[in-house]
């Protein structure tokens, strides 16, 4: 795994020498169900913006949520000021390199403190995310793709294949992340040329189908509610002022699911409204 690596990984910025532990947990956060050529041109903005938390926590909620643009999931962008003031206020802006420690920051949960504490820091941690998920079932379990959610016999069996040296683990675990982006995909993966093929259980089974496919249906993008809060976000994001309410109502065919939208959005943070006009929460200053 790790000779392959070595030949095949990408030249992302947030591997490279000069990269920051912040600038990795950026990355991480950026990364979360977003493909690697959306997330560079937002992250290389960030780095030169904010390139640091203490950059980051003095930026108002309405500039950060702008500069996220259209990422997806804009919670991420203010968990991510807000784990920026945590790490300034009671960390002294030195973001900490443990992972017990990084599971207390705010949006910080159990694949991005394990992440960053082998990609930022070096350590020996059970990364566990889609695509290291994906290549264990496969090679070690003989499954087409793991469990809709994690459970503690999978974290068990991945934290017993991680190598025991730290560096060595950091860098195996970055190598079966990198497989599982280019080889081992979840749909067409090129087993022809995996490095792990002479000793995949599910290839040697003759790639058995998925068997928990029924439970895997995404619900469509098309009219749902998340696309009624994304019309909102970008309304109120591409805006260079509040925009009436007229506007917003406007924006969405179906009142009942934009008010339930509005709702939603209020509640997490991520508009605002002041009498007959919405805006994106402008917070304050640091």
């Amino acid at each position: 795994m790790l000779v392959w690596y070595e030949e095949h990984r990408r030249d992302l910025p947030w591997r490279a020498a000069d990269r920051t532990p912040w600038g990795v947990l950026v990355s991480e956060v950026m990364l979360q169900q977003t493909p690697v050529v959306r997330v560079l041109p937002v992250w290389r903005a960030w780095q030169e913006r904010w390139p640091g938390p203490r950059e980051l926590a003095s930026a108002r909620p309405d500039e950060v949520l702008r500069a996220w643009g259209r990422l997806g999931y804009p919670r991420r962008a203010l968990r991510l000021h807000a784990c920026a003031v945590a790490v300034v206020e009671e960390h002294g802006g030195v973001l900490p390199d443990d992972e017990a420690t990084l599971r207390t920051l705010p949006g910080i949960g159990e694949y991005t403190a394990a992440a960053v504490a082998a990609f930022a820091f070096g350590r020996r941690s059970v990364v566990l995310d889609t695509n290291i998920r994906r290549v264990l079932a496969r090679a070690v379990d003989g499954a087409a793709l793991p469990a809709p959610h994690l459970t503690r016999a999978e974290r068990d069996r991945a934290a017993a294949v991680v190598p025991a040296d730290e560096p060595t683990a950091a860098r195996w675990n970055a190598a079966v992340m990198e497989l599982g982006a280019l080889v081992c995909t979840a749909r067409n993966p090129g087993c022809d040329s995996c490095p792990l093929a002479d000793r995949c259980a599910w290839l040697a089974e003759g790639r058995p189908a998925d068997a928990l496919a029924e439970t895997r249906r995404r619900q469509a993008w098309h009219g749902t509610d998340r696309q009624a809060r994304g019309t909102v976000m970008g309304l109120l994001r591409d805006a260079p002022a509040p925009v009436p309410h007229s506007e917003v109502v406007a924006a969405w065919p179906d009142r009942e699911q934009l008010e339930r939208a509005l709702a939603g959005l209020t509640a997490d943070g991520l508009v605002e409204r002041h009498g007959d006009l919405w805006r994106l929460p402008r917070g304050g200053a640091r």
